[in-house]
């Protein structure tokens, strides 16, 4: 047991995320579980994105939620997006703690609080980041909720076609192993097919592909240029 905790606050602290669990909204559980890492690992832990230790993913989240001019630029290339990464780097003047404080704290009053935004980019967000840090730190694929993996598989065939967009000259599609849900992400022939739990094929689709726990099935022209092909935002 952690050192100052009671048995009645982990009561209070499992009633919470149950109730979370029923409202759908599995961005605060893994942004909850995420920060936990956080604290676990410190600010040096590797993770899964170049040279970017845990301090660089903590700065990173805070920006996205609480710096509205520079959060564009973490998806818009060129002059904005050298903006976002001054000031993502000044956050790590901001000690590790408070920043992961910060962002357990959740996002203030606006976009982020929206239900959809939480319930697609921010899901998504939270989840693959989690994995990054994991998986960078020996840790495997998890058994997740089937609300969660459903909401999860939802997030996949919502976000196919702008994941999967660097891919040409062959299709794609998409299956949810050990059950029949199979989308199409791209059309053509040859196709290959991506088989996984939800959570692994939206890190393969975010661009993780050494990590995330797959099966590609297909021809072998379409498998070659799936594995060759850039995925992600």
């Amino acid at each position: 047991m952690v050192a100052g905790v009671g048995e009645g606050s982990l009561g209070a602290e499992r009633s919470r995320r149950s109730v979370i669990v029923a409202g759908s909204f599995f961005d605060a559980i893994e942004r909850d579980q995420l920060c936990d890492l956080l604290d676990e690992l410190g600010p040096q832990a590797p993770t899964l994105i170049d040279i970017w230790t845990t301090y660089d993913l903590a700065a990173h989240l805070v920006l996205r939620e609480r710096d509205p001019l520079a959060a564009p630029g973490l998806v818009v290339p060129g002059a904005w997006g050298r903006f976002a990464e001054r000031r993502q780097l000044a956050l790590k003047e901001t000690a590790f703690a408070g920043l992961v404080a910060r962002l357990r704290s959740g996002p203030p009053p606006g976009f982020f609080r929206i239900p959809w935004v939480r319930d697609l980019a921010s899901l998504n967000e939270f989840f693959v980041h989690h994995e990054d840090v994991r998986r960078a730190n020996g840790l495997g694929p998890r058994t997740m909720p089937p609300a969660e993996d459903a909401a999860l598989f939802r997030n996949v065939v919502r976000g196919r076609w702008i994941l999967a967009r660097r891919l040409h000259g062959v299709g794609l599609d998409l299956m949810w192993t050990g059950t029949d849900k199979i989308t199409t992400a791209r059309r053509g022939q040859p196709t290959a097919r991506l088989g996984g739990l939800p959570g692994e094929l939206l890190l393969y689709l975010f661009g993780r592909r050494d990590a995330a726990d797959v099966e590609i099935t297909g021809p072998s022209e379409a498998v070659e240029t799936l594995q060759r092909a850039r995925f992600g935002m």
